[in-house]
């Protein structure tokens, strides 16, 4: 890798709407930087599982779990190389597709990403019956992310060059330059050892076009 290599570490949970946007920003910003990009898995339903939070967004977790295992699961039988394809194809049905249908969700993108169907079996409907074989991987990958930068933020966390941080939250991801610009600041932001917050309150939805 060229000293110019910038070294990327993005976890994400791949129900996230807010972690699709900002994956398409780096996905954008590595068009036109050299980026080294790797991709690794956290969970929202871990995040939150000894935290107050309201019964619908607790009712959400299940089927995040699930995403969540899934690639954990393609991860571990198939190496790092399977998780931004699967990410893709999970992401384009779930965010852009709006598609709550998680079988048919998880088996297309299987198929598409190219692995085995047989997969969707390691992501249970009911955990009670078939445990998750993968659990202490998947919260190994979390807590890598999320000891980064605290337990009071969500997803994504992004570390570029080992300096990491949560977000940035962003609607619509932008395109080219204003992509760039947008990297630029928000690194060099996060690069100063004592900067911590920055946060106006959302205005929008997700924008996914």
């Amino acid at each position: 890798m060229a000293d110019s290599t910038t070294r990327v570490d993005f976890w994400f949970d791949p129900s996230c709407p807010w972690a699709w946007m900002t994956s398409r920003w780096v996905d954008e910003v590595a068009e036109h930087r050299d980026l080294d990009v790797s991709w690794h898995i956290m969970s929202l339903a871990i995040l939150n599982e000894n935290n107050d939070v309201s019964e619908s967004y607790r009712a959400f977790f299940p089927r995040a779990l699930r995403y969540a295992q899934l690639v954990t699961a393609a991860k571990e039988l198939h190496g790092d190389a399977v998780i931004k394809p699967l990410y893709d194809a999970l992401g384009t049905r779930i965010h852009l597709g709006d598609r709550k249908d998680v079988d048919a969700v998880m088996a297309e993108a299987l198929a598409e990403a190219g692995l085995p169907a047989e997969l969707i079996e390691h992501a249970p409907a009911d955990p009670a019956e078939h445990p998750f074989a993968f659990e202490k991987q998947l919260r190994e990958s979390h807590f890598s992310g999320i000891d980064l930068v605290g337990q009071d933020v969500g997803t994504p966390v992004v570390s570029v060059n080992g300096v990491a941080f949560f977000g940035p939250v962003i609607s619509p991801a932008p395109k080219g330059e204003q992509a760039l610009v947008l990297w630029d600041g928000v690194v060099a932001a996060a690069s100063y050892d004592g900067f911590f917050e920055l946060k106006r309150s959302r205005t929008r939805d997700p924008i996914f076009s």
